[in-house]
């Protein structure tokens, strides 16, 4: 093997990402899983259309990349109720962590779920069934394999599209340029009129732009290869954007998000594969085809393996326990699920074989068999090698099945011996840290394997283990069959523990509430949105697990329900609200919470990310919380915004974003509450970066229309009062220095500027001290005629008085200047408004809109960084 090989060998070991999907050393991408959701029927033909799309897909990367990658090894996930005798059993693949999904939506427009910085790794793929079956598509979209590769770039590159709905035209050098890259992609403008011919584009006189109506058609057959970001359906576009014909100017995303970069260089210089990409010489023959394999995903089998160490004595740990997975078998695992129940601690026991929940009979069978007491050490590797072995006694192994895992302190025995055994074995391991003592292998462990890793201190109001059952689901993609916990909260008190639960439309089936006690059973009244009142008498009490439960028949009156908790002295109260889907097929409102990183050193910012969907339409204007919890026990509360600016790369996206700056050593939880209490919320069919529908194409200068976009459903926008509550992944903070870091401000990306009269109004989101939080000092703005030199030395551009603008609270949108006349050099007094629009140089897009640089405070930045 050579030098170059073993390089990348190493850099594939240090640097494997949280998708799962690798660059191999010889240039092809393995562990790529494909999921189809569980509400999609089956239909063969769809499987040949994945393949189809991937082989194609892998040959145009091969030519786009210089020959040096290609699509190796692909795994397609079906549903459960797909039935062939070609389907092998799942290992650790599932709909919820694969990155490339194919599932029924509002759109059939192919897209990348994408909300992180330039250079980083997008979420996941979305196509629909329609897309992949129906062929009209490839008129509207291109080819699959050109749009593969297209979805792949912002999924595994992390760069941008290069096109743009909202600026589709812009001015250079006196002229009307349609936003591309590259600039020598050539067309025609039209704008269709009311009977459905075209005509001329007008212009709009408040912008001196063309109006919303008109198009910019390209031409069939172009002189240019690129760009691959721009439109991948022309059969010339083979390459993307690079330095000598990236288009600067143009008001894309790709330009916006990543200083006006151009795609090939953000691969090469910014990508999770930078390294990879340089070191790998060019292929010397054509890529092999693609290797695919297709398993499904039977019913779980669970394996709940518990520490019952002396240990978990302290601080009632045991009666937490048997409190959340009490939760976990009642409320959380779904019918028809296989379960078992191992403990550990000096030795392993069985406390339960495999058992099929077919009934709440099982559940309660299975509930009385979990541990009650804790004695002798922590023998970490019997407790796996005997969990291990009863998920293997229904089938001979464990391929596909899950283990949760939970553990309060450091294993006795060595752990490295077994835990590789368990991550090789094919199951899915959810590891969960009771306490700060717990065992660093874990989080190694459930990364490994496709599982979550979630921590759960002692203080019991966080209610932190029982969110931490209530989250280990795990999806099929029919989230009508899946719990969503509307409320999780707590209080120490000796007086009363009041709250409002809002069960809105979309959920109702299976509703409880679950309130927890430390000491005395409390006096306890909930009363329902039409003013019925269930006391006592309507719920179950177990005293010794110190739990009422209130579980409600049918499908849960809508609106919101109020509960009211007395306590008869000073003691710690929670309480947990889940419900299910109130119809089959109306999905419920969802919330998703995770970090941009699961482990950190403090030189990147962490931020939080919370996104609210309902079938994959973003809900906007929500309210929304995150909590995040140590070890130590210290919680910091942010509230997430969707307002584009700071840590949200996108307004009004569903995505709700906040950097989190207060690292501390240690691991720490994460907790989002949602709420639409006041009626703000709404629906947004906003279309996410993905390959652009083209309306038609220029052949021998006649237009050629293509078949009309398709439409999304007209649903209402409206979302009526709701509240969730989600529980993310926690994360490790490894701080390389002896103190906290300290942040700049973060970049403003929202600058727009406005021609009044004979000022140019600028206005933008106000940054903060520290990233998006805080208050800046001081601003610094300059300008210039040439948008390079200002982004490439800012201190040399024109400097703007900002002595009367005093910076606000970060996230304000109220900060404003307005840029004079009388700037200097003085020759701009004598320019009139039509003269400033026929040199765009003064307006808008190179030197205001088009570059975040030109707001800065690098006063602060040298001094922060």
């Amino acid at each position: 093997m050579d030098s170059r090989r073993v390089f990348v060998l190493l850099w594939m070991l240090l640097s494997s990402t949280s998708t799962g999907i690798k660059l191999d050393v010889d240039g092809g991408y393995v562990d790529i899983i494909i999921a189809v959701g569980s509400k999609v029927p089956q239909d063969n033909t769809l499987i040949d259309k994945i393949k189809d799309m991937v082989t194609e897909g892998s040959l145009h990367l091969h030519q786009a990349l210089d020959k040096k990658v290609y699509f190796k090894d692909v795994t397609i996930l079906v549903p459960s109720h797909w039935n062939s005798k070609e389907f092998t059993r799942a290992r650790t693949e599932s709909f919820e962590k694969a990155k490339i999904k194919i599932d029924n939506a509002d759109s059939t427009e192919p897209n990348t779920h994408q909300y992180g910085e330039c250079g980083i790794e997008g979420e996941y793929i979305l196509f629909t069934p329609n897309f992949l079956l129906n062929d009209t598509v490839v008129q509207v979209y291109g080819s699959r394999g050109r749009v593969f590769v297209h979805e792949w770039a912002h999924l595994r590159w992390g760069v941008y599209d290069e096109y743009s709905k909202t600026k589709p035209f812009y001015y250079s050098n006196g002229r009307i340029e349609a936003t591309r890259c590259s600039k020598s992609i050539e067309g025609q403008y039209y704008e269709r009129t009311a009977d459905g011919s075209l005509q001329a584009c007008r212009i709009d006189p408040q912008t001196s732009l063309p109006t919303d109506e008109c198009t910019f058609f390209p031409n069939k057959y172009q002189n240019t290869d690129s760009s691959i970001m721009y439109l991948p359906s022309l059969d010339s576009v083979i390459a993307f954007c690079k330095a000598d014909d990236h288009n600067y100017e143009a008001h894309n995303l790709q330009n916006e998000k990543c200083g006006n970069k151009p795609t090939w260089t953000v691969i090469f210089e910014d990508s999770v594969d930078k390294d990879a990409l340089r070191s790998l010489a060019p292929m010397q023959s054509s890529p092999p085809a693609p290797s695919f394999k297709v398993v499904q995903r039977m019913q779980r089998v669970v394996c709940l393996i518990l520490d019952v160490s002396s240990s978990m004595n302290t601080d009632s740990r045991i009666l937490r326990l048997q409190q959340a997975a009490t939760h976990l078998l009642r409320n959380i695992i779904e019918d028809q699920a296989s379960v078992g129940i191992v403990t550990f601690s000096t030795d392993a026991n069985t406390l339960s074989p495999l058992t099929t929940i077919d009934n709440d009979s099982t559940r309660e069978k299975l509930i009385k068999l979990l541990p009650k007491t804790a004695d002798g050490w922590t023998y970490v590797c019997k407790g796996l090698d005997l969990g291990l072995q009863v998920l293997a006694t229904d089938n001979g192994d464990v391929l596909g099945d899950e283990i949760i895992f939970l553990t309060d302190g450091e294993a006795t025995d060595n752990i490295d011996s077994c835990s590789k055994t368990a991550i090789n074995s094919g199951a899915i391991i959810h590891t969960i840290a009771f306490g700060n003592k717990a065992d660093k292998a874990l989080m190694e462990m459930a990364e490994l394997t496709g599982g979550k890793f979630i921590i759960s201190t002692d203080d019991i109001t966080s209610n932190q283990l029982m969110d931490a059952f209530a989250s280990l689901t795990l999806s099929t993609g029919d989230y009508t069959k899946e719990p969503v916990q509307l409320e999780s909260v707590g209080k120490t008190t000796s007086d009363w523990f009041n709250g409002t639960v809002t069960v809105d439309q979309t959920v109702g089936n299976k509703t409880s509430f679950v309130i927890i006690y430390e000491k005395s059973v409390p006096i306890i009244s909930i009363q329902s949105p039409s003013g019925s009142i269930y006391s006592e008498t309507h719920m179950s009490h177990e005293g010794s697990l110190k739990t009422v439960t209130l579980k409600l028949p049918g499908t849960a009156e809508t609106g919101d329900w109020k509960y009211s908790i007395q306590s008869p002295t000073l003691q710690s109260l929670t309480i947990t609200v889940t419900s299910q889907a109130a119809r089959a097929d109306v999905p419920p409102i969802i919330v998703k919470a995770h970090m941009n990183q699961q482990f950190s050193d403090g030189t990147k910012p962490m931020i939080v990310f919370a996104e609210v969907s309902q079938n994959y339409k973003p809900v906007i204007k929500a309210e929304v919380w995150a909590t995040l919890e140590s070890e130590s026990g210290s919680a910091q509360t942010l509230q997430l915004l969707d307002n584009g600016a700071g840590a949200d790369a996108f307004k009004d996206d569903g995505v709700y974003s906040r950097y989190f700056t207060k690292l501390e050593n240690g691991r720490s939880s994460l907790k989002v509450r949602v709420k639409n209490q006041d009626g703000q919320a709404r629906f947004t069919f906003q279309k996410r970066g993905g390959a652009p529908y083209v309306p038609g194409y220029v052949v021998n200068g006649v237009v050629e229309l293509n078949p009309p976009e398709p439409q999304v459903s007209e649903e209402s926008l409206e979302v009526g009062s709701f509240t969730r509550t989600a529980t993310g992944e926690s994360f490790e903070v490894m701080l390389t220095g002896s103190t906290p870091p300290n942040f700049p401000p973060n970049k403003i990306t929202d600058l727009s500027a406005e021609i009044q009269e004979d000022s140019v109004l600028l206005s933008w989101t106000a940054p903060g001290e520290d990233l998006d939080q805080g208050t800046a000092k001081s601003y610094e703005i300059r300008w210039s005629y040439d948008l390079q030199m200002l982004r490439e030395s800012f201190s040399n551009g024109h400097a703007v008085n900002t002595t009367a603008v005093s910076p606000h609270e970060a996230g304000s949108f109220s900060l404003k200047t307005k840029k004079k006349r009388n700037l200097k050099p003085p020759t701009l007094l004598k320019l009139q408004r039509s003269s400033l629009i026929q040199n765009p140089n003064l307006i808008q897009n190179p030197n205001l809109i088009q570059n975040p640089n030109l707001i800065q405070n690098p006063k602060e930045y040298q001094t922060q960084a």
